[in-house]
């Protein structure tokens, strides 16, 4: 058998497949319609908030929020430095000097007690991601942001349906976005996003920077087709608006997979809830387990792997990959480390020492909800194998 790290999700039934050919075949027009208005809606309704907008990515809702924090130069933004790169780029891009916070080696998202060490009087906003699916509290530092308007972007690309206290993520801070890439939890047909403002003032700008200045003349006037068909305008003084608008059919994708995104997430959960009590047994391999209450949605299953000495997570890749064909990966390579942020001024200039050790030994397994019960199954009794054969070694 082989298990390949798979590049999208989840599949679509042929029930979502019937409705999406039937935007094909009716929906006029193709974008900005009817699907983009119920997607919308229902997201909603499922965060609990208004002023919610279909993008075509998180990237791009980020992007997004960085212009609306008009941020200045010298203005800072603390990210941790364990995530994708998009957390980072749109804020880099639009003057802010980044800060990297470090992770706590428990959770393996950002570490709260370290974030609160690099506020300062330059701090403009703070990005809390959360990570691998797992919902971070950060309860703590509400109260210090408000009290020096520092805003709040919760980046819940990877976990769609957690809950921290309560509140489902995303709608707890000042702005948040997530993720409708081909690999999260639900998929809008590869690519998609959704970005959430709190501000009912600033929500009213997101429509014309999504979708290159767009805007309505006066309803009032006498001809439809004068001075144009359309008006284009600034929402922001001296920004340039972009184009991230979302396909009906991407919307339409949306729509199904939101509604089972709670039984994809319980699938998620309980596979994982078996895979970590099935190496209970293996003190060496150290989870996240966080199973009460939709803490963690599972978008990922990590862990830490550390064995005596002599023996490295090197040695357990390779043997998952050469004697079993599974095919596991390292997340997240240390945004200073890339040449891209080096070369942007961004290198480490400063520790991050639960960054550094835990992507240097950390795996995360194949965990895609259409692997078969025979495949996660085989990838189990894989990994626990393997273990033994590098504890045999030690």
């Amino acid at each position: 058998m082989k298990i390949n790290w798979s590049g999208r999700a989840h599949n679509y039934q042929k029930s979502d497949i019937d409705f999406l050919v039937k935007i094909i075949k009716t929906a006029d027009p193709l974008t900005q319609g009817e699907y983009l208005k119920k997607f919308e809606s229902d997201f909603a309704k499922f965060l609990g908030k208004k002023n919610v907008f279909a993008v075509s990515s998180a990237a791009a809702a980020l992007e997004i929020i960085s212009l609306l924090l008009q941020l200045q130069k010298n203005d800072e933004v603390i990210i941790p430095a364990h995530t994708y790169c998009a957390s980072a780029i749109p804020f880099a891009r639009n003057n802010a000097k980044i800060i990297w916070s470090d992770i706590d080696l428990k959770t393996r998202t950002v570490d709260i007690d370290d974030i609160i060490k690099k506020i300062n009087k330059k701090t403009k906003a703070i990005v809390i991601v959360h990570l691998y699916g797992y919902a971070v509290d950060f309860s703590k530092i509400v109260k210090i942001c408000k009290k020096r308007n520092i805003k709040i972007i919760e980046d819940c690309a990877q976990s769609l349906g957690a809950e921290v206290n309560g509140k489902k993520v995303g709608s707890i801070g000042d702005f948040s976005c997530f993720s409708f890439h081909a690999q999260k939890n639900i998929t809008t047909l590869g690519e998609g996003g959704m970005v959430y403002v709190k501000s009912s003032v600033l929500a009213k700008k997101v429509k014309g920077l999504r979708h290159n200045g767009h805007s309505s003349y006066s309803k009032n006037r006498k001809n439809y087709w004068l001075p144009a068909m359309g008006n284009l305008d600034l929402d922001l003084k001296n920004k340039w608006p972009y184009k991230f608008t979302l396909s009906e059919i991407q919307c339409g994708a949306g729509i199904v997979m939101l509604k089972k995104l709670k039984s994809l997430n319980n699938l998620r959960i309980k596979r994982a809830k078996k895979f970590i009590s099935k190496l209970s047994n293996f003190p060496e391999i150290i989870f996240n387990p966080s199973f009460k209450k939709n803490r963690h949605v599972y978008h990922l299953l990590s862990a830490l792997y550390k064995p005596k000495k002599g023996i490295n997570r090197n040695h357990l890749f390779e043997i998952l990959n050469t004697k079993f064909n599974i095919t596991c990966a390292t997340q997240y390579f240390p945004l200073y480390r890339y040449p891209l942020f080096k070369k942007m001024g961004l290198g480490k200039s400063y520790q991050c020492k639960n960054t550094d050790y835990f992507f240097d030994n950390m795996i995360s397994f194949p965990f895609h909800v259409w692997m078969s019960e025979k495949e996660f199954n085989y990838l189990l009794k894989s990994t626990i194998k393997s273990l033994n054969i590098l504890r045999s070694k030690i």
